[in-house]
């Protein structure tokens, strides 16, 4: 038996491979599949059954495609309803690979069709649980996204989620290794730990919502505070993975499509595409394209293309790094952002050396800042962090722009004021100050480094720190 964990940090998601005696299933596959066919193949394994945990909202899964690929059957937990052929599974039911088994067990609360899969080894022993967004390891899914679909009230999911844990998942053995769809850094639960597995036993003495002596009522209180609005291509991406999705193979010819200059500036002026200048932020600052937007592809760029970028069905120019313009469109569409429609031919030193306008951000470091700050003590110091981040700890008197509600965050940029712009490390300022930057704000300095430099620097008032998970 063979069971491998396909972890992606940048969506924090953890897709599984498992195999024995020549036959494999892939559980929750992202959207590019040919790590799990050249996989098989290699093992010299036919993939039989795609199992999917939920419908997703946070990617777009590759399910379709596998199961086209490799005549895999697409199986789902009990109510889902999707749009295309697929085995809806009944709670309890058990599916054969090789000598092993695996059970669906019904889990409904982070959405009703959610479903847990119980691995027993060749001695039908509970070895696994692949948990999707029912169990994290540190947390459980959120009982919010599912509400409209399903006329429930988050608390009414919560209250299904505390019974679906209780009955399910806390009577399996202690032994039994979780395995869940998600880790830290992911919109999908709100405290998860950056272990990627662990024991049912270890979560049942560590996870808050695995308490022995919680009362339900406890438990929708404790699952449903401190919740934040999901990114709003959630329910996109649920929509697509339930109704279907382009091939991939089609989303990156379509987006892989190189431009001259003269024809990425005329795609630019006629179409309402957006350039994507996916650039390391320093190095965008130093020179860029005039009105795009900077999300850097070595960061956590999905999730923030998906969160700042409202429509998914936007057209899309591409600016990337030599040799990376396919890993963005893969990227692009991991999230359901089909519309990439070419990239710049020769990057960003082909537009500069054709002469053609650019402009540039300025950049300073903490102790720049600090040099600022004393020729005038009331500079304004702009910290768009989350807000969780920000009341933990922050430079005194700055003001509090979230990037993640960033149309709510620019109503306190006063366009004809001087802001001092920064972030954790100087990924989302760059981001926060090109957003504005296109819509006309010239008065945004970026600090390198972020909260973490000026810290560091010792020449800031800073609040005292208190711990995040006492203001949950």
């Amino acid at each position: 038996m063979k069971i491998e964990q396909i972890y992606t940090g940048c969506l924090a998601q953890g897709a599984y491979y498992i195999q024995s005696e020549g036959e494999a299933v892939v559980i929750d596959p992202l959207r590019e599949i040919d790590s799990y066919v050249q996989k098989a193949a290699r093992n010299g394994a036919a993939i039989k059954y795609v199992f999917e945990t939920h419908f997703h909202a946070d990617f777009v899964s590759g399910h379709l495609d596998l199961a086209k690929a490799t005549g895999a059957t697409i199986v789902y937990g009990p109510t889902a309803t999707p749009s295309f052929d697929a085995h809806i599974a009944s709670d309890g039911e058990v599916f054969t690979l090789g000598k092993i088994t695996i059970t669906v067990l019904h889990t409904p609360g982070h959405t009703m069709e959610s479903a847990c899969y119980l691995l027993k080894d060749e001695q039908g022993k509970e070895v696994g649980l692949f948990s999707g967004d029912t169990l994290f390891i540190g947390d459980v899914g959120r009982p919010d996204l599912a509400q409209k679909a399903n006329h429930l009230t988050q608390e009414d999911l919560a209250g299904l989620l505390y019974d679906s844990l209780r009955s399910k998942i806390m009577p399996l053995p202690d032994s039994l290794i979780v395995y869940p769809a998600h880790g830290a850094g992911s919109a999908c639960g709100k405290n998860m730990s950056k272990e990627t597995t662990d024991t049912l036993g270890h979560q049942k003495q560590t996870n808050y919502a695995l308490r022995a002596d919680m009362t339900k009522e406890e438990f929708i209180k404790e699952v449903t505070t401190g919740l934040t609005a999901p990114p709003q291509y959630f329910p996109l991406n649920v929509q697509l993975n339930k109704q279907g999705y382009e091939s991939i193979d089609e989303v990156l010819k379509k987006g892989t499509h190189p431009l001259s200059v003269d024809a990425f500036e005329a795609a630019a002026n006629e179409t309402n595409a957006l350039i994507l200048d996916t650039r390391d932020p320093q190095v965008f600052a130093k020179g860029f394209i005039p009105n795009s937007i900077n999300i850097g592809i070595d960061g956590n760029f999905a999730p923030w293309v998906g969160a700042l970028i409202p429509d998914i069905k936007q057209s899309i120019l591409i600016v990337a790094e030599e040799g990376r313009p396919e890993e963005v469109v893969t990227r692009l569409a991991r999230v359901g952002y089909d519309n990439a429609i070419g990239f710049l031919e020769g990057g960003f030193d082909a537009w500069k050396k054709s002469g053609k306008e650019l402009d540039t951000i300025t950049s300073i470091t903490a102790d720049e800042l600090a040099i600022a700050s004393a020729a005038n003590p009331n500079i304004n110091v702009l910290d768009v962090r989350k807000n969780t981040e920000y009341d933990a700890e922050h430079v005194k008197g700055a003001v509090n722009a979230s990037l993640d509600y960033i149309n709510d965050s620019m109503q306190m940029v006063d366009k004809n004021k001087t802001w001092y712009v920064h972030c954790a490390g100087g990924y989302r300022s760059m981001i926060f100050i090109s957003i504005l930057k296109a819509r006309g704000f010239d008065k945004l300095i970026d600090v390198k480094g972020g909260f973490k430099a000026i810290k560091d620097s010792g020449k800031f008032s800073i609040t005292d720190y208190v711990c995040p998970t006492t203001m949950l």
